[in-house]
């Protein structure tokens, strides 16, 4: 069982910056999309930002999250990142990174309903306040 694992939550001043982690129980090989969803406090769950690797390397971020949010991958280490600047108090919310290992022509989602991502983390807090 593939299992996936966020760090790199908590509290940060408004203007600040998080770097959050995704680290897999087991070594991944043929990563493909990588997605990285939050929920804020009595909401539903929101696509972040996603990536394809394995097909036209391309990016999907929601209109919040463009500019400022940024998807990366250590291949060595084998982690996944989501870098976030500029954080406002409305991106306070427990985040959650998802993998997929079946490829995609397509394209990423960032709506998880439609099932795309089979592994998911257990989430980590991120709270913007001053």
């Amino acid at each position: 069982q593939l299992q996936l694992v966020e760090s790199g939550g908590g509290l940060v001043q408004p203007g600040g910056s998080l770097r959050l982690s995704c680290a897999p129980s087991e070594r991944i090989l043929d990563w493909h999309t990588v997605g990285w969803f939050r929920q804020a406090p009595g909401k539903g769950i929101e696509g972040v930002s996603c990536h394809n690797y394995f097909g036209d390397d391309g990016t999907n971020s929601a209109d919040s999250a463009k500019g400022r949010f940024t998807i990366s991958r250590n291949m060595i280490a084998d982690m996944v990142y989501l870098e976030m600047d500029r954080l406002n108090p409305d991106d306070t919310g427990v985040y959650y990174c998802a993998v997929s290992r079946t490829p995609y022509p397509g394209g990423c989602t960032l709506e998880a309903a439609k099932g795309q991502y089979s592994y998911w983390g257990q989430g980590t807090q991120v709270t913007v306040s001053s």
